[in-house]
Parts: structure tokens; C-alpha cells; sequence
């Protein structure tokens, strides 16, 4: 009996080890390149370099450029997270708690979002964006990842708020607490894993958003890591290494934050899978 349970728990590590292999390799190549020589790379890129050469590194963490880019990155991220959540919370709250005609259909029509890829959207988006005046500016990339990421947004959350215990409402309510202030006092503060969750699927996506920075940002000044990723490929087309090196350091705040949060997320998916 208990070698019939060890057989499958066996299989599931490995394959789990297998998945995570494919992975990081690619990570770890990437990281381990910006210490090597060209002639290297070419030759073995996950062997470990023969000698460990920061001045990539080094030459990279002192380009006040590159900062620039992080910078943006981080601006447009962050204030696309905080939009994400505060509207898709709100929203997904209403279609929890109140119940309304056509709240069915309203949100059934909202999670058509998800059935549409970002880029199908690209020509229609940049002629909205250009004719309200906002190419090249941080709002032009922020509101069009806040609208496109919604629909995620409001599902997870909704799906959340649904398990809350109702008594709780129900108690609040006769002490004269409002929907509003209910929303503010009792079920943002015990969304923290939903919360957590949505906003790390949110700024990953945002971090790595290469096709509408590209549309609607035209000055370098204004340019996110994607884009600046490009440019800096442009001048140094032959250093691979340099240009792992770049990569390297600018994918790293998008893992540290989802380590971070990481407790949080299997908590936030599966809070709204079992009732009680």
C-alpha cells in the first residue's frame, strides 16, 4: 500500500523537476552569459565561464540610461497594478454583493476580454490614443494595460469575494455599515492573497510588454526596459554577453516581486475554489 502511494509521488517530483528544468536553463544561460566571452557563449552556453568577468555587470548598473528604462518600467507597472486592482475590486465587488438586472449579462459581456488578444486591438488603440492626446506619454501604455487586464482582474476577484461568509455582511449591515464602507473595512482587508495575486499576474505582464510601448511610445526618454532592450541590442549587436547582461538585470524585478508574493498566490487562486 505504501509503495503504490511513494510510485506516483515519485512521478510527480519528476516531473515537476523536468518543467522547472525547462525553465530556468534559459535563466540560468542568460545570467551565466553576461560573465562570459563571446567565443564562449557560442561554444557551451550553460557551462559555467572560465573566469568570472563583471565588467558587464558593472558597465550596465552605471548607464544612467539604463536606470531610465527601469524607472519607466516601474512607473507604468505600478501605477497599472494600482488601477487593476482598485477598479477590478470595486467592479467585482458590485457583481458579488448586489445583485441588479443585466448584472449577468454585464459581466458575461466583461469577460469577453479574455477571449481577445492583446494585439488584435494594436491599430484601433493607437488611433483612440493618438486622437485624445496621449502618444508618448506613460498614461498612453498604463490605461490600455489597465483595460486590457480587467477581465482577469474582475473574474478572480468576484470569484474571492463570492466565499466571503455572508453573516459577515449581514452583521455589518445591522450596525449601519454600507456597502461602501463594507468594502473598505472588512473585504479589502481579507483579500490580501487575491489582492496579492492579480497584482503580480498584472505587473508581470505589464514588466514584460514589448508591442504597445513599441506603438505609442516614440521618445527614448519615455522608453520601458522592452524597448530599451531594443536599443541597447542596436548598439551592441555583436556582445551577446553585454546584451545578457542587460537582459539579466532587468528581468530581476519582476522575479523578486513574484517571490515575494509568491505565498500569496496559491492562497488567492484557490480561496474561491471551495465553499466554507
Amino acid at each position: 500500500m505504501r509503495s503504490k502511494r511513494l510510485l506516483p509521488n515519485i512521478l510527480r517530483v519528476a516531473f515537476l523537476c523536468v518543467v522547472a528544468s525547462f525553465v530556468l536553463a534559459p535563466m540560468l544561460a542568460t545570467a551565466l552569459g553576461g560573465f562570459k566571452t563571446n567565443a564562449e557563449i557560442r561554444t557551451n552556453a550553460f557551462a559555467l565561464p572560465e573566469s568570472w568577468n563583471f565588467e558587464f555587470y558593472a558597465a550596465i548598473a552605471a548607464d544612467p540610461a539604463f536606470w531610465r528604462y527601469l524607472g519607466n518600467s516601474l512607473i507604468v507597472s505600478v501605477a497599472t497594478v494600482a488601477l487593476t486592482l482598485f477598479v477590478g475590486a470595486a467592479a467585482a465587488y458590485v457583481f458579488a454583493q448586489i445583485r441588479f438586472f443585466g448584472s449577468r449579462m454585464l459581466f458575461s459581456y466583461l469577460l469577453l476580454g479574455l477571449m481577445f488578444p492583446f494585439a488584435t486591438a494594436i491599430l484601433p488603440l493607437f488611433i483612440k490614443v493618438r486622437d485624445i492626446g496621449l502618444l508618448d506619454t506613460y498614461w498612453a501604455v498604463i490605461l490600455p494595460q489597465t483595460a486590457f487586464g480587467l477581465s482577469l482582474a474582475i473574474l478572480l476577484f468576484r470569484t474571492f469575494f463570492e466565499q466571503l461568509p455572508k453573516e459577515l455582511f449581514e452583521a455589518a449591515y445591522i450596525d449601519g455599515c454600507g456597502y461602501v464602507r463594507f468594502f473598505w473595512r472588512f473585504t479589502l482587508p481579507l483579500s490580501t492573497p487575491i489582492l496579492a495575486t492579480v497584482g503580480v499576474f498584472v505587473f508581470v505582464q505589464s514588466w514584460n510588454n514589448f508591442l504597445l510601448p513599441l506603438v505609442v511610445l516614440n521618445s527614448r526618454e519615455v522608453f520601458t526596459w522592452p524597448l530599451g532592450m531594443m536599443q541597447f541590442r542596436g548598439e551592441y549587436v555583436t556582445e551577446w554577453n553585454r546584451t545578457l547582461a542587460f537582459v539579466t538585470l532587468t528581468i530581476l524585478p519582476a522575479i523578486v516581486f513574484f517571490l515575494a508574493a509568491q505565498k500569496y498566490i496559491v492562497a488567492g487562486l484557490t480561496g474561491g475554489a471551495v465553499k466554507g
